[in-house]
């Protein structure tokens, strides 16, 4: 089989890492890739903006399956042109997209369908939208309601530091993500994220994982697109997901498949863990960067026929099997980041490989010999153990040995698991 794979995150090189184990890959391509991939796959300079030249690519090189990794692609409706233009694909429609594409469109879905979800409220002009934020107190969720790279979120701990974050938004920080603004009760409790794959007919519980999404040590400092993740999450437990399938996932699908636009691909539900049980923070329609990292590690199964099945509506859950022993993976990312950084810097100390520890490239280029940092994260240590503390001890150890002054990393990936299985080994 001939895949192409639109993207150049770490989320990418999971994806190509994993599918390059597959039996039934031919060729693989990546668009436009990273200094990582490129060891796995052939890298192509392709616009995912020009869809036809992609569909062009794809028929030149019969390609036999798409997988899109990014947001922005699948909600500009390329995944609509190659399947129009009888490309199989591994995505949802720009429809489906929508989900993670307006948050707006999401909590009016989950109001208009009884999902658990924070309350709260959409406005297209600032005036009104202070106001509320003044009426309901801090701390307080501002949202720019579009696709803003993980950015686009601030949770306020206080009224002007909200009112300041609408400014910001409304003001064009975010571009066209930020026309509308969602504003959200602050929500307690523990967040987890939580996978299915449906191919718009079969839906098929996956994995669960936890982010850190904080920029540094004891989740303090400005959100980011995620420093670290583990898999499994404890506190999704086997209730805790039943829960989660019945209350959240399932009347989604449906709502979706009601409306017309039956959901194809995977869905990313980013929960809160509250006393009264899963809410719903938001969806992203796309494996999570640094979740697929994880996610990647503990696969079994052979993620391209996974992959295929979804796109021919052909997925059964016997195709699915996972590792017991957890994951978990450690974003290193320029000093700056998430505010600004420089590019450039070089990255000594990961050319050897491991079968305990994979090093996956987010934001790095090749420059002549050298491997260079081109992002903000820029490369995510991952690594499987027997427990979440092995696989831990194993991911930082690995990073002690990369050579490179100009990067930074949280020291505490995993700790709520840790403890828990502190507590439990205790008893």
């Amino acid at each position: 089989m001939n895949v192409l794979i639109i993207g150049s995150g770490g989320r990418e090189h999971a994806l190509c890492w994993a599918i390059a184990k597959s039996p039934s890959l031919n060729k693989l391509f990546c668009a436009p890739g990273n200094g990582g991939i490129e060891n796995l796959a052939e890298c192509v300079s392709l616009d995912s903006g020009n869809h036809c030249a992609v569909v062009d690519f794809c028929k030149e090189k019969k390609i036999q399956l798409v997988v899109i990794g990014p947001e922005d692609p699948l909600a500009d409706g390329l995944g609509d042109d190659l399947r129009q233009a009888g490309i199989p694909v591994f995505g949802p429609s720009a429809a489906g997209a929508r989900l993670e594409a307006s948050k707006g469109f999401m909590k009016d879905l989950c109001a208009a369908n009884n999902i658990p979800t924070a309350d709260y409220a959409r406005f297209s002009e600032q005036a009104p939208a202070e106001a509320w934020v003044r009426d309901h107190g801090a701390p307080i969720v501002v949202k720019a309601d579009g696709l803003a790279a993980g950015k686009g979120v601030t949770v306020a701990e206080t009224v002007a530091e909200a009112i300041a974050a609408i400014s910001e938004i409304f003001d064009g920080r975010f571009g066209k993500a930020g026309n509308e603004v969602v504003i959200e009760e602050f929500l307690v409790g523990e967040e987890a994220s939580f996978f299915v794959l449906s191919d718009g007919k079969t839906t098929v519980p996956l994995a669960t994982a936890q982010d850190h999404k904080r920029a540094f040590d004891n989740d303090e400092g400005p959100n980011t697109g995620g420093m670290g993740a583990y898999s499994p999450a404890p506190v999704m437990t086997d209730a805790m997901i039943a829960r989660t399938m019945n209350d959240i996932i399932e009347p989604t699908l449906a709502a979706m498949k009601t409306a017309g636009t039956p959901f194809e691909g995977i869905l990313y539900a980013g929960l809160m863990i509250t006393d009264e049980g899963p809410k719903l923070i938001e969806y992203n329609v796309r494996f999570g960067d640094p979740e697929c990292q994880v996610l990647a590690m503990r696969l079994k199964s052979d993620l391209l026929e996974i992959l295929a099945a979804t796109s021919e509506a052909r997925l059964s859950p016997d195709m699915v099997e996972w590792h017991d022993d957890p994951a978990l993976t450690v974003v290193m990312a320029t000093k700056g980041y998430p505010g600004d950084y420089k590019k450039g810097s070089r990255i000594g100390g990961i050319d050897d490989a491991s079968d305990d520890v994979v090093i996956f490239h987010a934001g790095t280029k090749r420059d002549g010999d050298n491997i260079v940092a081109s992002g903000g994260r820029v490369l995510a240590v991952t690594a499987r153990g027997k427990t979440v503390r092995a696989a831990r001890d194993l991911a930082y150890a690995r990073i002690i040995d990369i050579d490179w002054p100009e990067g930074f990393y949280r020291n505490d990936i995993g700790w709520r698991a840790i403890e828990r299985e502190k507590v439990d080994k205790n008893g």
